[in-house]
This record gives C-alpha cells, structure tokens and sequence, in this order.
C-alpha cells in the first residue's frame, strides 16, 4: 500500500477530519461572545480554545495527508490532552467559582501565564472523580478504550514498536497502513465524542442557536423557548456522530438538559 493510492487518499479518515475541523471552527465562534465566569479575561478563553483544537486538527489531517502516520498518532495524543485539559479547566472553575470567590486563582493564572496547568494524570483523576460529571464519565470508563487510545499514542510517540518507525516512512511499502488508517479513525472519533459529551454537559449552554439573540439585535420579540434551540451545526454532528456511535451518551445528555437537543 502506497501513500499516492487512491484508497490511501480516499480514506473516510480524512472527510472525518475535515468534519471535525469545521465542527470547531462553528463552536469557536459561536460562543466567543459568552463570558468565562471565574476569570479575569475578556474574552471567552474556551472559543480560543477551541480555535487551537482546531489547528490540531488541521495539522493532523495534513500529516496524515503525507503519509506520516507516526507524527499524525503524536498530535492525535496532543489533541487527547487538549480535551482533557478544556474538561478540566471548566470543571474547575465551576466547582470552585461563587458569589464570595469570583475569580478561580488556578485557572485565572493559567490563562494569564503565571502557573502551569496539572499534569495529564492530576487532570484525568480530577474528572473521573467529579461527581458533576459522573453519569458521563461512568459511560465513557465503561470499557478501556479510551486506556488503548492513550497507549497506542504513547506507544507512536516513544517509538516502542519499530513498525511504529516504519509508519513515519511514507516512501516503502507497508501492507497495513489501511488498517492503520481505520484505527486513527476510530481513535479520533472516540476522542471527538468524549470532548463533545463532557463540553456540552457542562456547558449545555454552548448548544444555543443565534435565533433568540438575532432577534433581540433586530429588535423583534423571540420566539417561546427559543433560547434553548439547538444550533444546527451542534444538531447535526450530534445525529450523524454521537447518536449513531454512543447513544447512551447522547440519551444521557438529553436527560440533564434544558436545550431542545433532538
């Protein structure tokens, strides 16, 4: 199997990517306007999160593009921290912010460059413990999955296998790099839902579609209820994604929210 092969170039990885991509791209701009409660920032420190999220992404697909499989498994572990790290920062803050502490030193200093977010294991813990988010994380840790996904980004990374070298080497001939290709793939969607789920969980608000504030901007009374529509694009992705391949999640979902999630 050679990189230049249409089945190597055609692979669903790739449209899967270009989904994601444009998925983070919406969501950055859509909640740019929302304030981030517990900090000092002036902008909502999530949206530009989100726009770095994407450029991972983004690098990714490129990679995988060229045939660099091992580099693309390296961001792909990258892009697991980054999920980790926005479900964390989030949490924390809404566990720690209130009327007597308006600003969450941690995060607050994070953000401001002045301290160091945890480490990935300190981080990982803190949401497996959290009782906020526990009907998500007992459907997620049902099984070791996300454990192998970790693992085999690792494994890229720190070269433990020498095949792992090999996928780096887009010039020879290598027989299972279509297989290879439907983990990534399968890897990056799991990792996609576990971000989606715990953000939308924690900030059910993040769904809302424009209709209630265009109206109010046009000077036009909303709609009953429309402030809990669901954004297409935040509909779409949850029906041709999450619904198909974690429907408990998406059920579990619907259960805590407000939003008209369909």
């Amino acid at each position: 199997m050679d990189v230049n092969d249409d089945q190597y170039r055609d692979h669903r990885v790739f449209s899967e990517l270009d989904r994601y991509v444009d998925f983070y791209k919406s969501l950055s701009f859509s909640v740019f306007g929302f304030a981030s409660t517990g900090t000092t920032t002036i902008y909502n420190f999530n949206s530009l999160f989100y726009s770095s999220i994407q450029g991972t992404l983004e690098s990714i697909r490129n990679i995988l593009r060229s045939g660099r499989i091992n580099d693309a498994y390296a961001l792909l572990r990258k892009y697991h921290d980054s999920a980790i790290i926005n479900v964390y920062s989030n949490l924390y803050v809404q566990d720690h912010v209130s009327t007597e502490n308006l600003i969450v030193t941690k995060i607050n200093n994070w953000l401001r460059g002045t301290e160091k977010i945890p480490e990935y294991r300190v981080m990982s813990s803190y949401i497996r413990s959290s009782d906020r988010v526990a009907p998500i994380t007992r459907l997620l840790y049902a099984d070791d999955r996300y454990k192998k996904i970790r693992d085999r980004c690792n494994s890229h990374t720190h070269f433990n296998f020498f095949a792992n070298a090999l996928l780096n080497d887009n010039e020879i001939h290598f027989t299972g790099r279509l297989q290879v290709l439907d983990i990534f793939s399968s890897d990056t969607e799991n990792l996609f839902i576990l971000h989606l789920t715990y953000m939308f969980f924690l900030n059910e608000h993040y769904m809302t579609s424009s209709d209630y504030v265009d109206a109010l901007e046009c000077s036009i009374s909303p709609e009953a209820d429309s402030q809990y529509w669901v954004a297409p694009f935040v509909q779409a992705i949850f029906n041709d994604i999450a619904a198909k391949r974690r429907p408990d999640l998406v059920a579990t979902i619907k259960e805590h929210t407000c939003m008209h999630l369909a």
